[in-house]
């Protein structure tokens, strides 16, 4: 008898612990403690061999947040997950799993800033090299691969570029040569968005954002698919001889995660927890949104462009939609006819805040380039190519037809 399949949202509000709760709790406790105790030497043993299974310290592993990496586990239908302190430890915690001295990662230069920044600076003191190219090219992309790649990278929409590659193209030219896809996946959640159907092995996730439930927390996660083989990683390959597909998820969870210190704390994983149990509700309310404002702001006077990869007329309309379904995030950016009239819009707004982050509950507008591109210079600003014209907008929770009044004044103020 085939097993049916439950919606994503009886997934996450029926998710069970993974060990009873003394008190019959249906929220998992905070565990807020550092230590547990043990009743002998043998078991304290065991547990830190990870034979137990059993908790030691809670910079290693911990029931609230085992409890959150669960429920993630079974609504993304990965084989493994770990969560961390952000969305930036998540990727730093990947590639310092999988890169080593000599190694370069194949990825495009639209990329989020400190993304960017890790890539081409942080990574380059430690002899990794970035290969930059057009992930929208698979020759390009095939022609920066060799022996020495130990993953394509990309963001699933980019942000703020809202660019979107084909992640089955960009699977088959990696996987044909050996190598990893990595993916953030942070724009679209689970509810439009399934990694491993487009040939994604590891996924990462700013949890701040679509999870947190209102920005609650800062927090990241590492996703396994466990699809890749390890083998021909240089990194791993001595690993995966004993550990097999597994190899990726012993080195990160055993070593590097527990050496870095980058271990999600509990409150946050209370907190996020409640957040995914609304996911589906607030994406599919704030995405809607999003389409239909950025269907309106293609109306306005002032407007250059609107980039919604989810508008007929975008050039990625066709791709998104097979990947992300009819609502791809609550994120799109437009432009105005200069940086001087993106901070006269910005300053008239009265409803959308003027403030960094996405999806939270509330709207939130930035001048990207001179925000969280500023501190680049000149030259590596000209490699990201965000435009000065360019505004990022959020869309939260409002409602929507005062988000377009808001929208509307901020464009024809009174005089």
């Amino acid at each position: 008898m085939k097993k049916e399949k439950k919606d994503i949202s009886t997934l996450i509000l029926n998710q069970r612990f993974l060990r009873e709760d003394t008190h019959g709790s249906i929220s998992m406790p905070v565990y807020s403690g550092a230590a547990f105790e043990f009743a002998s030497a043998e078991e304290m043993e065991s547990a830190f061999l990870g034979k137990s299974g059993r908790h030691t310290y809670s910079r290693i592993s911990n029931p609230t947040v085992e409890a959150f990496e669960s429920r993630i586990r079974q609504v993304s239908g990965a084989a493994h997950v770990l969560a961390v302190s952000s969305g930036m430890a998540a990727i730093s915690n990947v590639f310092l799993t999988i890169a080593y001295a000599g190694s370069n990662i194949v990825t495009s230069t639209h990329l989020f800033g400190n993304t960017f920044s890790l890539f081409l600076v942080t990574l380059k003191a430690f002899g990794v090299e970035v290969r930059f190219c057009n992930l929208l090219d698979s020759n390009d992309v095939a022609k920066n691969i060799d022996d020495k790649t130990c993953a394509v990278f990309t963001e699933i929409i980019t942000n703020p570029h809202m660019e979107v590659a084909d992640l089955k193209a960009l699977a088959e030219t990696a996987h044909s040569r050996n190598v990893p896809l990595v993916v953030d996946s942070t724009i679209v959640p689970w509810p439009a968005f399934e990694a491993r159907k487009f040939g994604v092995d590891l996924e990462v996730v700013s949890s701040t954002k679509y999870l947190s439930g209102g920005a609650t927390s800062i927090g990241g996660l590492v996703i396994d698919y466990q699809t890749f083989d390890w083998s021909h990683s240089p990194r791993l390959n001595t690993l995966a001889q004993t550990a097999g597909e597994k190899a990726f998820t012993v080195k990160i969870r055993t070593e590097v995660s527990r050496n870095l210190g980058a271990y999600m704390s509990p409150q946050t994983a209370s907190l996020q927890s409640l957040g995914l149990e609304t996911l589906s509700l607030r994406f599919q309310r704030a995405s809607q949104s999003c389409k239909e404002l950025a269907a309106y702001l293609q109306t306005l006077p002032g407007i250059v462009s609107v980039q919604y990869t989810g508008l007929p007329d975008n050039p990625f309309y066709k791709i998104s939609c097979e990947q992300f379904g009819e609502y791809p995030g609550a994120m799109l950016t437009f432009n105005l006819s200069s940086q001087a009239a993106c901070y006269a819009f910005i300053n008239r707004l009265k409803v959308i805040r003027r403030a960094t982050n996405l999806f939270d509950n509330k709207s939130l507008i930035i001048h990207p380039l001179s925000t969280i591109y500023g501190p680049l210079s000149d030259e590596y600003k000209k490699m990201v190519d965000v435009p000065a014209n360019m505004l990022r907008l959020s869309v939260g929770l409002e409602n929507v037809e005062d988000l377009k009044a808001d929208l509307l004044q901020a464009f024809l103020p009174k005089p």
